[in-house]
């Protein structure tokens, strides 16, 4: 296997020291994020989504009347448009289909509930743009792979209708970081460790729920009447038992689940398409399983 793409990107990571404040830690993950630009030919424009800030993104041939929503990832507490924006403009080009990018609030200025409330206020939004929820797919990496199950599960509890599908790249599931992966994968994993998970945690949940409330760690909610599931995980990942276990307990429930593990790929690896032949290639899946299910 050619690891020479993986260990470039693994040198980026870490090519400066770890930002320590909420302010250096978002500035970072934009300039590693947006390390490679947006390709010439896809065309972006801002909008305001119900008071959120949200970015609409097509590449040539793209169907207009089909959409993803997606939620960055950045432990609920640091990601933007612009450290995602390589990522969701390609996965749209591979699904054929626009992209809508939500800038939803951010911990600790904003803890729970608020990232959620934004996602709401997003999805009822496309709805009122006349795209039928089964046109419309729902996809995120770590945080937001959480905040996809998080948006589901508070439109199944509504009795609401549900996006056709979900696609999820490295999702932190479990807030409570039981996970038996946060050890074994310590070493190999450049990007999260058990201590900055706590920061994030601890950041994003309020007093009074539990890291095991399944408000915030969908893990132990009942996942069953989910839509179609993809979950891709890398195997260097700290978070992998995070991907497997989710896998597993949505399949026992019912729910169609598609679970993917990429050898020697760290986690949200995909963001780094532009350098890195896994990631494109996991985009690709993303995009047939959009397809196959929108």
């Amino acid at each position: 296997m050619d690891t020479s793409e993986i260990d470039k990107v693994r040198a980026l990571l870490g090519s400066k020291p770890r930002p320590v404040g909420w302010a250096e830690r978002r500035a970072r993950i934009e300039e590693v994020g947006a390390a490679w630009p947006v390709a010439d030919d896809v065309t972006l424009m801002p909008a305001h989504c119900n008071g959120v800030p949200c970015e609409w993104s097509s590449a040539p041939g793209s169907d207009a009347s089909r959409v993803l929503i997606y939620f960055h990832g950045g432990g609920y507490c640091s990601g933007s448009i612009k450290s995602h924006r390589r990522l969701v403009t390609e996965a749209g080009r591979s699904a054929g289909i626009r992209t809508l990018a939500v800038n939803y609030r951010l911990a600790p200025e904003h803890p729970y509930p608020a990232a959620l409330e934004d996602a709401l206020a997003v999805w009822r939004y496309a709805l009122a743009q006349g795209i039928a929820p089964r046109q419309i797919a729902i996809g995120g990496d770590s945080a937001g792979g959480n905040l996809c199950l998080a948006l589901m599960l508070r439109l199944r509890e509504l009795g609401e209708a549900l996006p056709c599908c979900a696609w999820l790249v490295s999702p932190w599931s479990d807030l409570s970081m039981s996970g038996d992966t946060l050890a074994s994968k310590e070493t190999a994993d450049p990007l999260i460790h058990r201590a900055y998970l706590e920061e994030l945690a601890a950041a994003f949940v309020p007093a009074g729920i539990g890291r095991t409330d399944a408000r915030v760690s969908p893990l132990f909610a009942d996942l069953s009447g989910l839509p179609p599931l993809l979950i891709q995980v890398g195997s260097d990942e700290t978070l992998l038992a995070d991907a497997t276990r989710l896998a597993a307990k949505a399949g026992e429930q019912g729910v169609r689940t598609t679970l993917e593990i990429w050898p020697r790929m760290i986690h949200a690896w995909p963001l780094w398409n532009a350098k890195l032949s896994d990631g494109r290639r996991a985009l690709a899946n993303a995009g047939a399983f959009t397809r196959a299910c929108i």
